[in-house]
């Protein structure tokens, strides 16, 4: 149920508290007892909150150090970009890892404007470093500071290994169980130098003009120019706030950067469906503002702070659902927009995206391989050029140049929105008009995601589940096609379950930091048969469960 106020512009009465939460930053001491309070990375790196003792200066210090100890063990001696988003506690936490890793003679290359650095500009400067390269010697890698579209009140940190892409959990594991070791020795391996001396040592990148000149690459900014596409970007007060401005001016674009503001309590922002602040471009509640003004532009899009998630509002339909954006951006590149790409490049998906890319990629008659949650899954193929597009549900994404070399391998809400431009260049119509056509060709899905509650066991044992748990043939009225805890695209386990029928499926994963677990669900018959399959996929996790 959504909160009363959600879509509603904030208040005083819900915006941080800086000072304090940077106060609690420097001052609050982890118990390593606590799990809680632990280092722990989940899909997109290690995330918490200083007011919870959960992030502060001990848990960045720590996980600074044991990436150093890590790049050694690797052999990854090049220079390692650092990058920061808006978040209150990004600066300080990009301030603490500084001093660690040129303690630790870390090559460190910082922004060269000391301006904010999204995601996928981490990611372009590794792999322009590396020359794709992920093996032998001057690997260069990156930490991102920032925990995503998260509330005001968190901060994230992210490792980014040679491959430029989130690290696996192979890294992030030996990582996090190495800072929780120098928590609990209460820091004394941990090498640092005064913040003063850090930063007059650290080099400097021009992450902003080398990812900006370089867009040409992987989208048809000269169509977008040309067609003269009005466009209307919010940055939602996250990091590509100068990126938009930039893109305008360089490549002479008819855009207008809708929200310039940058504020760490993001005032400006309307509450989301929970009533809280929070950057999330694939919400409606979040775009609210944005939304308002559609007519405005013939395109307007949104970013999360760090730019690597996409939302993209129409004139005709408001803000689409992420999933049909994909679809829309698989056909319209796999249909003829990218003839540079080679002939087997196959579609990525994650295994709780809608089930229309299947559809879409079957029309095509291109391959789609279906991964579970995490963007780190399309990585090798992103870097290799053997995916075309890799694609999460929720709004994250990124796919080849146009000549089909790889371009980034995290995901880059920038390329997204301006390939939202791109079809309307090249076609004349929004991708929602596209969208329509999809579903008049395929069907209309009915998608939604509830949280179920279950506790730290069930949680556990739901992530465990085999096939054989499951003895249900039918779920709401279909028989069971099948039944998977590893997905199909590459055998890797999957963390839950999904079970598919001809026309619907459901995806049951637990939730990494609250206690519930989330059922994923689709129905290609409507949404009362969406609600049946979703009452159906409780029940049928709850009797495996026992």
């Amino acid at each position: 149920m959504a909160d009363q106020r959600a879509g509603q512009p904030a208040e005083p009465r819900d915006l941080v508290d800086v000072a304090h939460l940077v106060t609690a930053y420097y001052t609050g001491v982890p118990d390593p007892e606590d799990v809680a309070q632990q280092v722990a990375f989940g899909t997109s790196g290690h995330r918490g909150t200083s007011l919870s003792t959960s992030f502060n200066e001990t848990h960045i210090l720590a996980t600074t150090q044991a990436i150093c100890d890590h790049r050694r063990e690797q052999g990854y001696d090049g220079p390692l970009f650092l990058g920061r988003d808006t978040h209150a506690l990004s600066e300080p936490a990009w301030a603490s890892a500084l001093e660690v890793l040129v303690a630790n003679d870390v090559t460190v290359l910082v922004d060269s404007r000391d301006g904010y650095t999204p995601t996928p500009a981490v990611s372009h400067a590794i792999l322009r470093a590396n020359g794709a390269r992920t093996t032998g010697s001057g690997l260069a890698d990156g930490i991102v500071v920032t925990p995503s579209h998260n509330p005001p009140t968190d901060g994230g940190f992210k490792y980014n290994p040679p491959h430029g892409g989130p690290a696996g959990s192979d890294a992030t594991s030996a990582i996090a169980a190495r800072a929780n070791a120098l928590i609990a020795g209460g820091l004394a391996d941990v090498r640092r130098v005064p913040f003063a001396r850090a930063r007059a040592t650290a080099g400097s990148y021009d992450f902003l003009g080398t990812y900006v000149d370089d867009l040409p690459s992987v989208v048809d900014v000269e169509a977008i120019r040309a067609a003269g596409v009005r466009i209307g970007a919010d940055p939602l007060g996250g990091a590509s706030v100068a990126y938009w401005s930039e893109i305008a001016d360089r490549h002479g674009l008819d855009l207008t950067v809708v929200n310039p503001l940058v504020d760490p309590t993001w005032r400006f922002m309307t509450l989301d469906w929970d009533g809280k602040i929070r950057m999330d471009c694939s919400s409606p509640h979040a775009m609210a503002s944005l939304i308002e003004r559609r007519a405005d532009h013939d395109i307007a899009t949104g970013n999360d702070a760090d730019a690597d998630r996409h939302g993209i509002v129409t004139p005709d339909a408001g803000l689409m659902n992420p999933n049909h954006f994909l679809a829309v951006a698989i056909q319209h590149l796999f249909g003829g927009a990218r003839p540079g790409w080679p002939e087997g490049a196959r579609i990525g998906k994650t295994l709780v995206s809608s089930s229309m890319i299947d559809r879409v990629a079957a029309s095509l008659g291109r391959p789609m391989v279906e991964v579970p949650v995490g963007f780190k899954w399309f990585v090798p193929g992103l870097v290799d050029g053997s995916f075309g597009f890799g694609g999460e549900e929720s709004a994250g994404a990124s796919f080849l140049r146009r000549d089909g070399s790889v371009w980034t391998t995290d995901k880059d809400g920038i390329i997204l929105a301006l390939l939202a431009s791109e079809i309307v260049a090249h076609t004349g119509r929004s991708p929602s008009a596209h969208y329509a056509d999809l579903v008049a060709a395929h069907g209309e899905p009915a998608y939604a995601r509830i949280d179920a509650p279950a506790t730290r066991e069930q949680k556990a044992a739901l992530s465990k589940l085999s096939a054989a748990d499951v003895t249900a043939t039918e779920l709401a009225g279909e028989p069971i096609t099948a039944t998977l805890t590893e997905a199909p695209g590459n055998g890797a386990a999957i963390g839950g379950l999904k079970v598919t029928t001809e026309s619907a499926w459901f995806a049951a994963r637990p939730s990494g930091t609250e206690d519930v677990y989330k059922v994923y669900a689709e129905s290609f018959r409507g949404p009362e048969h969406l609600a049946q399959v979703q009452e159906e996929a409780q029940a049928l996790v709850s009797a495996a469960l026992g």
